[in-house]
């Protein structure tokens, strides 16, 4: 087998370029995790950017991952608005009571300034020192919300649908708010030290919104913010569909489309070869109750479906690994993505599930 010779920043470029780098890049978004090596609860964790920067530090070590992931937690982007956010002990933060309470609201809401929101700036501080800790061959990737997707958490789904069909006026004036503070935030980690965002856009899948809905809401949309971000990016639809949107989805600038478990990996590889790189696709609420054994199957069976050729990330399917995965399933699929994730991979030829 080819040894690893390539540093995680490599194997990702050439991974981006559709060509097989040393092995099949793992990117493992533990995130929460880091409060359990520190000994810490949730709130206490997120509560310091030098704490998930420890964390980040030590997760990368032990699951030999190929990125730092500068995520909190969803509803930081909306705390920044004014928004709730609310803990829990064994789950990641949501957020709380919607802040847009009327649809007229929204006539006169202005986004937040990046260098006037703590909690941004926390997540910023967490940036620069894995950039100055972690070093330069290790990709540090950012989070946004979109800015279709953001209003779940700004005014509460069943409001934002009825926002989307109903009045095209006000949903057009959220969208112009919403982007200005999303290329701002993504710019901002950029510039801290961040590689590349990754924008989720869980709205704009196939799951919740048709495609002909879609390209005349979130699609306009991601083009104009993406073209906005100064820096690579990768979209992520948090567990939702994308096959039917894939084609669309390249055209929006993105370079990297997390789909979900409910569709086939190899039919995703195909749609989007030579256009965009999969990430995925594995299922973070089984892997809940893995042994050790079916993780390493169902990293084998990603493999295959998906990783000759390149252009391929292996990674969950919902972009943050759930608090109940213990550790032992974790480092399961760490060690089996390094033994038989090694380019070539010649014996997914005779490989069956």
């Amino acid at each position: 087998m080819k040894p690893e010779t390539m540093t995680p920043l490599q194997r990702v470029l050439t991974t981006l370029v559709q060509k097989e780098p040393d092995r099949v890049p793992l990117f493992l978004p533990v995130t929460m995790h880091g409060a359990k090596e520190l000994g810490m609860t949730i709130r206490e964790y997120f509560s310091r950017a030098e704490n998930v920067a420890e964390g980040q530090l030590r997760l990368r070590e032990k699951y030999r991952q190929d990125f730092f992931y500068a995520f909190f937690y969803g509803p930081v982007d909306v705390e920044a608005w004014g928004g709730e956010v609310v803990y829990r002990d064994d789950g990641p933060p949501n957020s709380g009571t919607p802040l847009i309470r009327n649809p007229e609201d929204i006539t006169v809401l202005a986004p937040p300034r990046v260098a006037d929101s703590p909690c941004l700036i926390k997540v910023l501080k967490a940036i620069e020192l894995l950039k100055s800790r972690g070093g330069p061959d290790v990709p540090i990737v950012g989070v946004v919300m979109s800015p279709f997707s953001l209003p779940v958490m700004q005014m509460g789904f069943e409001n934002y649908l009825k926002l989307i069909y109903e009045r095209p006026a006000l949903f057009s004036r959220l969208m112009e708010a919403n982007t200005a503070f999303c290329i701002e935030w993504a710019n901002a980690q950029l510039s801290a030290g961040a590689t590349a965002i990754c924008y989720f856009d869980p709205v704009s899948s196939s799951t919740i919104v048709p495609r002909e809905t879609y390209l005349k809401t979130g699609f306009e949309v991601a083009r104009r913010t993406l073209a906005g971000i100064q820096g690579p990016t990768a979209t992520h639809m948090a567990s939702g569909r994308c096959a039917s949107i894939l084609s669309d989805l390249a055209q929006t600038g993105t370079a990297i489309v997390g789909g979900s478990v409910l569709e086939d990996l190899a039919e995703l590889k195909a749609i989007s070869a030579g256009k965009l790189t999969i990430l995925g696709n594995l299922n973070g609420i089984e892997m809940r109750r893995w042994t050790s054994d079916q993780s390493a199957s169902k990293v084998k069976d990603a493999l295959a479906a998906a990783g000759p050729g390149g252009g391929f990330i292996l990674g969950d399917n919902h972009g943050e690994i759930p608090w109940q995965v213990p550790e032992d399933v974790l480092l399961a699929i760490s060690e089996t993505v390094n033994e038989w994730g090694r380019y070539p991979l010649d014996w997914t030829s005779a490989y069956e599930k």
